[in-house]
């Protein structure tokens, strides 16, 4: 499985780097609102990022994953990700 790293940068900037057979690095939004939305604030802002990381990770490789993105692109293309997350948070 890749190793998922997170730096946050501010509030609402994190860089992830993502080591797998290649090394990815991704620049991720998430907001305020959104983060409260899927955790209530019961979680650390860093975990959400992770937990999502592995969301993407169990449907694509670390290359196909957008470079930067907004966290809630994510339910775009994988519907079931909001539900997921939940859970698994």
């Amino acid at each position: 499985m890749a190793e998922i790293q997170i730096v946050r940068r501010n509030f609402e900037t994190f860089e992830v780097t993502v080591t797998g057979e290649k090394t990815t690095s991704h620049t991720v939004i998430l907001k305020p609102e959104y983060y409260q939305k899927l955790t209530g604030g019961a979680v650390p802002l860093e975990r959400l990022i992770e937990k999502s990381f592995e969301f993407l990770l169990e449907r694509e490789s670390n290359t196909a994953i957008l470079s930067r993105f907004e966290l809630p692109l994510i339910g775009h293309y994988f519907p079931e990700y909001e539900k997921t997350i939940v859970e698994r948070l």
